[in-house]
């Protein structure tokens, strides 16, 4: 008769060989879910969706999203795969164009490796800051307010190497890829402004060098020229003005350098500049419409060069670089004075007040020639 024991023994090694059984069916079935898992895509054929992941977001949020829109079917097993792959703090942000119809696998690599979508941003020669404040709130980069307090923060134009009140004159006109941010926040507003600012001394650099500053242009990011020098600073700012009246004054490339002549002309002798550009700047961003003799006689109106001698006290827009050359290198010449000629966006040039009043009379004469056809 066998001992009571060794039945107990069998009894054990007969649960433990069952147990372990069982783990191991456990284990091949959760390897085997896990398989399924990384091989399957949640639809077949997949759709594609739009995800903005934000900088600072947490894989538990972004998990959450996936999973709302479709593009995992399970957020534990995503987030379990995320870590064991070391992904969860490598997810880039952007806006991204995923697919229902990708596996785990695929959609976690595009994440960690694909590049986010980029968006185009872009703004003509000539625009004020509000413009462009505004433009980039309409396209969804940045809220316009949040632009304005950060372009006129001292510390940040500092920063930059701005030598004015204000950021204006520094927004390089161009065609910008961008990622669009879902929130709009002051960050997405420095983020944008840093673009903007970056570009202007990186296209201007060797310019700014040609006319005589020193300017670091090793430093790709940031060739700021030394303005330590009170006179170097001065003619900086001097020149980046100039270079914002010639913008707004022509559009015709090969008249650029000769308005800025006319310009200095007038500097050099102590003649009023009288721009109508400048007094439009000077009443703001809520002035529509024509200039009238009250604007012109309006004392306090800063920038009023009708008024006020020599230069405005900043720059009026932001100019492109064909205005900036121009600005660095103006034609020599005696001319005092220009009009439109009112046909194709050229000027007339006089060097004396009866040749410029002759012309102003043949442009006042196209302007009533063309209207009455009209």
């Amino acid at each position: 008769m066998a001992s009571s024991s060794g039945f107990l023994k069998s009894r054990t090694a007969k649960i433990l060989a069952a147990l372990l059984i069982f783990l191991v069916l456990a284990a091949i079935g959760a390897a085997s879910e896990a398989e399924r898992f990384l091989k399957t895509a949640p639809q077949h054929p997949g759709t594609e969706v739009e995800i903005d992941i934000q900088s600072g977001e947490t894989f538990d949020s972004i998990a959450k999203r996936l999973y709302e829109a479709n593009l995992i079917t399970s957020i534990p097993k995503f987030k379990l795969y995320a870590r064991l792959k070391g992904a969860t703090s490598r997810i880039q942000a952007g806006t991204f164009r995923l697919s229902t119809g990708w596996t785990p696998e695929e959609l976690l690599k595009n994440l960690v490796f694909g590049k986010p979508l980029l968006y185009a941003f872009s703004f003509p020669e000539g625009l004020p800051w509000w413009r462009i404040a505004k433009l980039a709130e309409q396209n969804g980069f940045a809220k316009a307010a949040d632009l304005q307090t950060l372009w006129h923060d001292p510390e940040y134009l500092r920063q930059n190497g701005i030598p004015f009140d204000t950021i204006e004159g520094f927004l390089f006109p161009e065609t910008y890829l961008l990622k669009k941010p879902r929130i709009l926040t002051p960050e997405s507003a420095r983020e944008l402004s840093d673009r903007l600012v970056a570009m202007f001394w990186k296209k201007t650099a060797s310019q700014w060098q040609k006319a005589g500053f020193s300017v670091p242009l090793d430093d790709r990011d940031a060739p700021i020229p030394d303005l330590s020098d009170p006179e170097k600073k001065q003619e900086f700012k001097m020149r980046l003005i100039l270079a914002s009246l010639v913008e707004k004054e022509t559009a015709v490339d090969r008249e650029r350098a000769r308005v800025s002549g006319v310009y200095v002309n007038r500097l050099r002798i102590g003649m009023l500049l009288q721009a109508d550009p400048t007094i439009i700047y000077g009443l703001g961003p809520e002035f529509t419409g024509s200039i009238r003799t009250r604007h012109i006689n309006d004392e306090t109106n800063s920038y009023n060069t009708y008024q006020h001698p020599g230069l405005p006290p900043g720059p009026i827009c932001s100019p492109g670089l064909a205005s900036l050359i121009a600005a660095l290198n103006p034609e020599k010449h005696k001319y005092l004075y220009f009009v439109a000629k009112g046909t194709n966006g050229e000027h007339t040039f006089s060097t004396n007040l009866a040749d410029h009043n002759r012309a102003v009379s043949q442009y006042r004469r196209t302007i009533r020639e063309q209207r009455a056809r009209q």
